[in-house]
């Protein structure tokens, strides 16, 4: 990241979401820098832009914004978040072990299951939740740890730093996929990893408009790799969606503060309520890492799971009876939505896979908004109530 000498050194989070990343602008005076929406450039340009693939303008300054909000040394970004993760994953070799949490992200699991297997790349699953599993690490030295945390759809934490610290003595990378809890409320880096991963598709950008990943590090080897992997598998952005997540970034605090306050309020009153079987929410005191969730993330963040104890059928039946939560993939945009894991984001795992991983028929995870919270809580009452 290069260093902005009108931007204080000690910058908190929100300052530096608004003022890092701003380049490309002081010919005009543009407040905010303009939408590169160019496929080539001049030879010789003061920037040594050659072809958008490999860079643009758009690209270097979410990338600086990423780094900041990261505290990391470096921020590459890329088409999607799936784009992010292909580009760890195609920089190991056939041959090499991955080690990851049991419990992850479906399009994750897709692409280690029917893509990584083809080219010898083992993968190995297990609770990481457990400090017993640690010992896999030392058994299995794998070119890579693969974890989430919160973990999606789930919410199981993991010990960042006690996974790092067993890793990096077998000579370990390990990767934190940090969608779920953003850049705002955990920094990976800081904890001990070495690659944080974000789909910026969600929190990020918090608009639903656009997609978007990143993988920031500190490893300035790893980065080489990142970099590679954006312009030889094309895995770079548009212009203008860079341009749309840079806007979004601007006003991921204070969006993400009213997401965890919305929900962490809706979390008490159903686990308060009757005949509701099961809440999680990493800042209620019932969540099973509660005090580590505490002590690695600011806030809970936005994600919220609820089981009401019904069938397949029946969890259906509330969800389409819901008014605000939309149902739809996807999470961290403004408005509220709500999904069904068993047949939405964890449908391509095997059906004794995913219930092995506690993925059950009767789940239900909502992406809580940034709507007032009452009239959140008197749509979910009306739902219920009509069951």
């Amino acid at each position: 990241m290069k260093e902005d000498p009108t931007i204080p050194a000690d910058a908190r989070f929100e300052t530096r979401a608004i003022h890092v990343g701003q380049d490309w602008r002081s010919e005009t005076g543009a407040v905010i820098p303009p939408i590169y929406m160019t496929s080539t450039f001049e030879t010789g340009n003061p920037g040594g832009f050659d072809y958008t693939r490999s860079g643009n303008p758009n690209f270097r300054n979410l990338q600086a914004t990423l780094a900041s909000l990261e505290n990391a040394k470096h921020a590459t970004i890329f088409a999607s978040g799936i784009s992010s993760i292909s580009a760890i994953m195609f920089s190991l070799k056939a041959g090499d072990t991955i080690l990851s949490e049991q419990q992850i992200y479906g399009a994750t699991y897709r692409l280690f299951e029917r893509v990584l297997r083809r080219f010898d790349i083992k993968i190995k699953y297990a609770d990481l939740t457990n400090p017993a599993n640690y010992a896999l690490i030392k058994d299995l030295k794998p070119a890579l740890v693969w974890l989430e945390s919160p973990t999606n759809p789930l919410l199981k934490i993991l010990d960042i730093k006690a996974i790092s610290d067993a890793a990096h003595k077998v000579g370990s990378i390990v990767a934190v996929d940090n969608t779920f809890a953003s850049s705002l409320l955990q920094q990976p880096l800081d904890l001990g990893a070495d690659l944080s991963q974000l789909s910026t598709t969600k929190y990020t950008n918090g608009h639903s408009d656009c997609l978007g990943g990143a993988v920031c590090t500190n490893n300035d080897e790893w980065q080489e790799k990142m970099i590679f992997a954006q312009k030889a598998l094309g895995l770079q952005p548009s212009p203008f969606d860079a341009w749309l997540v840079s806007r979004g970034a601007k006003t991921e605090a204070v969006r993400i503060e009213r997401h965890s306050s919305n929900a962490l309020e809706l979390a008490k009153r159903l686990e308060g309520r009757k005949g509701v079987k099961a809440v999680k929410y990493p800042f209620l005191t019932s969540h099973p890492q509660y005090k580590l969730a505490k002590k690695q993330m600011k806030l809970g963040g936005g994600m919220l799971l609820a089981d009401f104890g019904l069938s397949y059928a029946k969890t259906l039946d509330f969800i389409r009876r819901l008014r605000l939560f939309t149902q739809a993939e996807s999470l961290g945009g403004i408005e509220s939505l709500v999904a069904h894991p068993a047949s939405m984001t964890h449908a391509s795992f095997p059906k004794d896979v995913r219930e092995a991983a506690g993925v059950t028929d009767s789940l239900v995870r909502f992406s809580v908004g940034i709507e007032h919270v009452e009239d959140l809580w008197e749509d979910i009452d009306q739902a219920l109530k009509k069951k």
